[in-house]
Protein backbone atom coordinates (compact mmCIF):
# COMPACT_ATOMS: atom_id res chain seq x y z
CA UNK A 1 0.00 0.00 0.00
CA UNK A 2 1.61 3.17 -0.90
CA UNK A 3 1.82 6.05 2.16
CA UNK A 4 1.80 3.07 4.60
CA UNK A 5 5.46 2.48 6.10
CA UNK A 6 6.78 -1.25 6.44
CA UNK A 7 7.23 -2.30 10.11
CA UNK A 8 3.83 0.59 10.92
CA UNK A 9 1.80 -0.61 13.72
CA UNK A 10 -2.22 -0.38 13.79
CA UNK A 11 -3.72 1.01 17.01
CA UNK A 12 -5.25 -2.17 17.94
CA UNK A 13 -1.67 -4.09 17.46
CA UNK A 14 -0.30 -1.04 20.21
CA UNK A 15 -3.14 -1.38 22.78
CA UNK A 16 -2.41 -4.95 22.48
CA UNK A 17 0.71 -5.05 22.87
CA UNK A 18 0.44 -1.79 25.95
CA UNK A 19 -2.40 -3.93 27.11
CA UNK A 20 0.04 -7.60 27.84
CA UNK A 21 2.78 -5.65 28.30
CA UNK A 22 0.94 -4.23 31.72
CA UNK A 23 -0.44 -7.47 32.20
CA UNK A 24 2.99 -9.01 32.61
CA UNK A 25 4.57 -6.15 34.70
CA UNK A 26 1.30 -7.01 36.93
CA UNK A 27 2.00 -11.05 36.72
CA UNK A 28 5.61 -10.09 37.49
CA UNK A 29 5.40 -8.18 40.79
CA UNK A 30 2.81 -10.27 42.35
CA UNK A 31 5.44 -13.20 41.61
CA UNK A 32 8.12 -11.33 43.22
CA UNK A 33 5.93 -9.89 45.93
CA UNK A 34 4.60 -13.64 46.62
CA UNK A 35 8.93 -14.67 46.74
CA UNK A 36 10.15 -12.09 48.61
CA UNK A 37 7.12 -13.44 51.48
CA UNK A 38 7.68 -16.74 51.10
CA UNK A 39 11.82 -15.95 52.38
CA UNK A 40 10.90 -13.99 54.52
CA UNK A 41 8.48 -16.88 55.90
CA UNK A 42 11.67 -19.06 55.47
CA UNK A 43 13.77 -16.85 57.61
CA UNK A 44 11.31 -16.43 60.18
CA UNK A 45 10.86 -20.52 59.96
CA UNK A 46 14.83 -20.57 61.24
CA UNK A 47 14.46 -18.49 63.23
CA UNK A 48 11.46 -20.18 65.08
CA UNK A 49 14.01 -23.21 64.94
CA UNK A 50 17.05 -21.54 66.80
CA UNK A 51 17.64 -21.98 70.27
CA UNK A 52 16.14 -18.38 70.56
CA UNK A 53 13.19 -18.84 68.39
CA UNK A 54 9.65 -17.35 69.97
CA UNK A 55 5.94 -18.29 69.03
CA UNK A 56 5.80 -14.88 67.26
CA UNK A 57 8.55 -16.34 64.86
CA UNK A 58 5.85 -18.71 64.46
CA UNK A 59 3.31 -16.46 63.82
CA UNK A 60 5.53 -14.43 61.07
CA UNK A 61 5.71 -18.07 59.35
CA UNK A 62 2.08 -18.17 59.20
CA UNK A 63 1.33 -14.54 57.70
CA UNK A 64 4.48 -13.62 55.51
CA UNK A 65 2.58 -15.92 52.83
CA UNK A 66 -0.69 -14.24 53.41
CA UNK A 67 1.16 -10.89 52.77
CA UNK A 68 2.52 -12.17 49.59
CA UNK A 69 -0.85 -13.59 48.32
CA UNK A 70 -2.17 -10.14 48.86
CA UNK A 71 -1.42 -8.31 45.59
CA UNK A 72 -2.96 -11.05 43.79
CA UNK A 73 -6.39 -11.11 45.79
CA UNK A 74 -6.08 -7.34 45.01
CA UNK A 75 -5.62 -8.01 41.29
CA UNK A 76 -8.47 -10.51 41.38
CA UNK A 77 -10.78 -8.06 43.12
CA UNK A 78 -10.12 -5.00 40.92
CA UNK A 79 -10.74 -7.64 37.90
CA UNK A 80 -13.89 -8.84 39.42
CA UNK A 81 -15.00 -4.95 40.21
CA UNK A 82 -14.40 -3.98 36.59
CA UNK A 83 -16.70 -7.01 35.05
CA UNK A 84 -19.49 -6.17 37.55
CA UNK A 85 -19.03 -2.49 36.13
CA UNK A 86 -18.74 -3.32 32.75
CA UNK A 87 -21.90 -5.70 32.92
CA UNK A 88 -23.78 -2.47 34.66
CA UNK A 89 -23.21 -0.16 32.00
CA UNK A 90 -23.99 -2.51 29.28
CA UNK A 91 -27.51 -3.12 31.23
CA UNK A 92 -27.86 1.11 31.19
CA UNK A 93 -26.68 1.10 27.41
CA UNK A 94 -29.08 -1.63 25.85
CA UNK A 95 -31.66 0.55 28.35
CA UNK A 96 -31.08 3.42 27.16
CA UNK A 97 -31.04 2.62 23.41
CA UNK A 98 -34.53 0.37 23.63
CA UNK A 99 -36.04 3.40 25.42
CA UNK A 100 -34.79 5.75 22.32
CA UNK A 101 -36.31 3.48 19.98
CA UNK A 102 -39.80 3.46 21.86
CA UNK A 103 -40.10 0.24 23.96
CA UNK A 104 -41.16 0.69 27.13
CA UNK A 105 -38.18 -1.33 29.65
CA UNK A 106 -37.86 -1.03 33.44
CA UNK A 107 -34.45 -0.29 34.57
CA UNK A 108 -32.12 -2.50 35.46
CA UNK A 109 -32.54 -3.55 39.22
CA UNK A 110 -30.86 -1.61 41.89
CA UNK A 111 -29.44 -4.74 43.54
CA UNK A 112 -27.28 -6.15 41.17
CA UNK A 113 -25.33 -9.22 42.92
CA UNK A 114 -22.30 -7.85 44.43
CA UNK A 115 -23.39 -4.29 43.77
CA UNK A 116 -21.59 -1.04 45.68
CA UNK A 117 -25.07 0.37 46.72
CA UNK A 118 -27.46 -2.37 48.06
CA UNK A 119 -30.79 -1.24 48.43
CA UNK A 120 -32.04 0.34 51.48
CA UNK A 121 -33.90 -1.71 54.48
CA UNK A 122 -37.41 -0.53 54.84
CA UNK A 123 -37.63 0.92 58.65
CA UNK A 124 -40.71 0.06 60.76
CA UNK A 125 -41.45 2.30 63.23
CA UNK A 126 -42.42 1.06 66.60
CA UNK A 127 -43.71 3.73 68.67
CA UNK A 128 -43.20 1.66 71.46
CA UNK A 129 -39.48 2.02 71.43
CA UNK A 130 -39.45 5.30 70.19
CA UNK A 131 -41.42 6.49 73.89
CA UNK A 132 -38.78 4.86 75.93
CA UNK A 133 -35.72 6.32 73.82
CA UNK A 134 -37.24 9.63 74.42
CA UNK A 135 -37.48 8.69 78.31
CA UNK A 136 -34.04 7.86 78.35
CA UNK A 137 -32.99 10.72 76.49
CA UNK A 138 -34.53 12.94 78.88
CA UNK A 139 -33.17 11.41 82.05
CA UNK A 140 -29.70 11.98 80.10
CA UNK A 141 -30.41 15.65 80.20
CA UNK A 142 -32.00 15.80 83.33
CA UNK A 143 -27.92 13.72 84.66
CA UNK A 144 -26.25 16.33 82.38
CA UNK A 145 -27.92 19.62 83.78
CA UNK A 146 -27.25 18.31 87.41
CA UNK A 147 -23.28 17.67 86.56
CA UNK A 148 -23.79 21.11 85.16
CA UNK A 149 -25.29 22.71 88.32
CA UNK A 150 -22.32 20.80 90.78
CA UNK A 151 -19.03 21.63 88.42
Amino acid sequence: MPGVLAGSASVEDVSLRSVTARKLVIASVCAACFVVCCGLAWWQWQRYSSAGGSFQNLGYVLQWPLFGLFPLFAVWRIRKLNQQERARRSQQDEAESEQARGGRVEPPAASVRGSAAPARPSVRKDTETDDALAEYNRYLAELNARDREET
